[in-house]
């Protein structure tokens, strides 16, 4: 999808109101948004500002590193950097990064992305101060604001889910919400990892003798790396949280599974009392006793055979309850 936006300016009871507007062609000073383009629409951009055809497909590769890229003879920029975004599978929600390319040219700016992203989503619905496209500069470092704090939101999000999860395997272990732990886990790999590649991305912005900064620009961009810097920790804190809890819980299971094969070993111990006693008892061959045709017969001998069974069976249970076997 292309889409062409340039920002206009008001003056309202001696206010300046700036607002975005959607174009049908590219001019000077527009921002260009291609959204899982087709070769057609990437053929219009590429022959309207005579940008290398590379530096529009790069952004469209998911495996695409953060890293910068400049075209010395036409003194063109791209800038790859990683954006979060929520991919949904059934009822879950799976937190992932894709790569955002942003193209700056003498006139333009242009964003390449696989999906449509909430970060450029703020900007499209006019949720940006001081947002102006043909402030090429100052527009890329909020683009990477805003995917900072979306960093941010989305981490907090994940935070609720972990919480939500433990409470849950407080009450039951149960693998649905290890497999959501799982699952939050690796998503904060992807986050750490792209979140690390980003600031690498902002460092050689400061120093890039292609990117002019401006005071107001350097202030931002101050802010941009305090910010990934902030979410970087934080991923790394849920991950530590997280493999703390998978850990704990590996144990707890470990632990209850001993605690039941303790209780399986105690009451076979049990049970074999009275299956030795009445095994001995039917054995095929007179006992002493057993002189008068009568005795077998007789209940009496019956019911003292079970009474002592179950008298030492109760002996070796208290036994093994005092050995805390129970």
């Amino acid at each position: 999808m292309l889409e062409i936006f340039r920002t206009i300016t008001h003056d309202i009871s001696g206010k300046v109101h700036t607002e975005l507007e959607q174009l049908t062609e590219i001019t000077e000073n527009c921002w260009i948004d291609l959204t899982a383009p087709t070769e057609d629409e990437l053929e219009v951009v590429e022959t309207a500002l005579g940008v290398p055809s590379e530096f529009l497909r790069y952004p469209l590769d998911e495996e695409e590193r953060p890293r910068i890229d400049v075209e010395e003879d036409e003194g063109q920029i791209l800038i790859i950097t990683d954006l979060p975004y929520v991919r949904r599978d059934g009822v879950y929600a799976k937190y992932e990064t894709q790569p955002l390319g942003i193209l700056l040219t003498g006139k333009h700016i242009v964003t390449i992305s696989l999906r449509e992203s909430t970060t450029l989503d703020q900007f499209k619905a006019n949720r940006v101060k001081n947002f102006k496209t043909e402030f090429r500069t100052r527009f890329t470092f909020q683009i990477m604001f805003a995917g900072a704090k979306d960093y941010l939101k989305f981490l907090r999000y994940m935070d609720k889910t972990i919480e939500a999860a433990e409470r849950q395997l407080t009450k039951s272990i149960s693998n649905k919400e290890l497999f959501k732990l799982m699952e939050l886990g690796k998503s904060l790999i992807y986050f750490s990892t792209s979140l690390k590649s980003n600031e690498g991305v902002l460092e050689k912005m400061m120093r890039n003798k292609y990117i002019k900064l401006y005071e107001d620009d350097q202030e931002l961009l101050d802010d941009v790396s305090i910010e990934y810097r902030q979410a970087y920790d934080m991923a790394n804190i849920y991950a530590s949280v997280i493999n703390s809890t998978m850990d704990a819980y590996a144990s707890i299971i470990s632990n209850n599974l001993n605690v039941v094969m303790k209780f399986m070993a105690a009451m076979t111990i049990v049970l074999s009392v009275p299956t030795v006693i009445y095994s001995f008892f039917g054995q095929n061959f007179p006992m002493p006793w057993d002189n008068t045709e009568s005795f077998a017969q007789m209940p009496w001998p019956f019911i003292a055979i079970v009474a002592g069974s179950g008298i030492i069976s109760g002996l070796v249970l208290w036994w093994l309850k005092k050995r805390d076997m129970m």
